[in-house]
């Protein structure tokens, strides 16, 4: 193992360490009640009993698939509809102010139109996910066709390529290495809105396990699921970053 990826594991160790040295130190000095600010061993405890009766893993694995759901819905529309709007100028001119209108509203705030349209359960959740990353994916989409080297339009050109051999083998791996970090942020905010909606519209999730903790006053079930969140977040953030380090990602870079 190379001497850099032994900093890169190591570090991150001890900056996770120090957090939890300090953590233990503020509850240790009684600031607040252990039922308002569980202590480490409390926290640790408690994520046992949820992992052993397989709480935790039920309602992760609702968290995912809605977020798995919302997420695949706005990358088949949001990618291929930026796309075409990159392309299609007329269109980009009619429809970027409608973007520009809906895209800076919080999916927070489609919360009472979701429920009333899709009552309770997974819908609503999915609904505000995909709203969450259609946005950042289109518009980076747009933007990444906007700056493809017109260099490789002549080229198509040249072998007249359709419509459709244009955009599978000259659009879609050139706007590649601009969409996948469009894709890691998107991934992110979805991870972020998904546990927001559970608090509200369904009764399974991280989200909703949090809710319902804090309502039987388990503090510590509250920050084992915040622990969960966290670490779920930092596996589907890896799993983007590999993706990225394809090579077949990056030749529209060069």
């Amino acid at each position: 193992m190379s001497r850099d990826r032994v900093r890169g594991l190591l570090l991150p160790l001890l900056a996770f360490l120090v957090f939890g040295g300090l953590w233990e130190i503020v509850s240790s000095l009684g600031i607040w009640p252990p039922s308002a600010f569980p202590s480490p061993r409390r926290a640790a405890i408690g994520m046992w009993e949820l992992t052993v009766n397989g709480t935790l893993l039920k309602h992760s694995v609702a968290s995912l698939f809605r977020v798995t759901a919302g997420f695949y819905l706005a990358v088949v529309l949001g990618v291929p509809l930026g796309m075409m709007l990159g392309w299609w100028k007329t269109g980009q001119l009619m429809f970027n102010s409608i973007i520009q209108f809906l895209r800076p509203i919080s999916p927070l705030a489609w919360i009472p139109l979701a429920m009333l349209w899709f009552g309770i359960g997974d819908k609503p959740a999915i609904f505000l996910i995909f709203l969450s990353s259609f946005f950042p994916l289109l518009v980076n989409t747009v933007s990444a066709v906007n700056r493809i080297n017109s260099l490789y339009f002549q080229v198509a050109a040249n072998f007249n390529f359709n419509r459709f051999e244009t955009f599978s083998l000259v659009i879609f791996p050139a706007i590649l290495p601009a969409v996948m970090p469009a894709l890691r942020i998107s991934l992110g905010i979805a991870w972020l809105v998904v546990v927001a909606a559970e608090m509200i519209a369904v009764k399974s999730g991280l989200g909703y396990l949090i809710l319902d903790s804090r309502n039987a006053l388990r503090m510590d079930y509250v920050v084992d699921a915040m622990i969960a969140i966290g670490i779920i977040g930092i596996c589907l953030d890896r799993i983007i970053v590999k993706l990225t380090r394809i090579k077949s990602v990056s030749w529209g870079s060069v």
